[in-house]
């Protein structure tokens, strides 16, 4: 057993020796997660606060560059579109004036209305809470695996529609074309407890190809 668990819920990240121990453990159970963190260096904890805005930041995230979602975010932060209230005061005009697209806005203002308890979701089990986050209009699977990831600590997640976690794991394991995501999350069986680590690790591994590439 990890040197920490909360009840049911598993082994919770928290500081950045649980990163360490969980990269630890892959680099002995997968010699090319040992190679891929003499590449990297140490991985980075990369947690987020819970809570809405949290979970906001992840939703203006879909489908965009890293650099688009920071300057959304940024326009965001400076309007003081940070909590439930501010969104819902801000409107349709408010949030498309701070860079939000269409489908964005709408999920934007359903989160607001939906009146989550996310305490209450803290208690869920991995499963339980991401079926609780999917069930909400514009959260899907990778939505909600990243809140529950990178909000909420848990350590055994996978998001393996992430396109980054594909490309860096197709490089690392020499396979012949980058896995689908069924493919991947079967893969990635094999990585548990710590699949949030190893996803750390692909992500970092991803910017270490990029670099190499000359992408930036």
């Amino acid at each position: 057993m990890g040197r920490r668990a909360v009840s049911n819920l598993g082994r919770i990240i928290k500081f950045p020796i649980d990163v360490r121990e969980g990269a630890e453990w892959l680099a002995r159970q997968e010699p090319r997660f040992a190679n891929l963190l003499d590449q990297t260096g140490p991985l980075p904890l990369r947690l987020k606060p819970p809570g809405f805005k949290g979970l906001l930041d992840i939703i203006i995230s879909q489908q965009v560059s890293v650099a688009s979602a920071n300057a959304i975010r940024a326009r965001m932060d400076d309007a003081g579109l940070n909590d439930v209230a501010s969104v819902i005061a801000a409107g349709e005009d408010g949030l498309r004036a701070a860079g939000l697209s269409r489908p964005k806005i709408r999920y934007a203002l359903i989160l607001a209305r939906e009146d989550l308890d996310y305490h209450a979701l803290r208690r869920l089990p991995d499963d339980a809470a991401i079926a609780r986050l999917t069930a909400i209009t514009g959260i899907g699977p990778w939505t909600a695996q990243i809140y529950v990831m990178f909000c909420m600590g848990r350590a055994d997640i996978f998001p393996a529609s992430d396109l980054a976690l594909q490309v860096a794991a197709q490089d690392l394991l020499g396979l012949n074309e980058r896995p689908k995501a069924d493919a991947l999350a079967q893969i990635a069986q094999d990585w548990s407890p710590w699949r949030s680590v190893a996803a750390r690790a692909l992500f970092a591994y991803y910017r270490v190809l990029k670099n190499r590439e000359g992408l930036g």
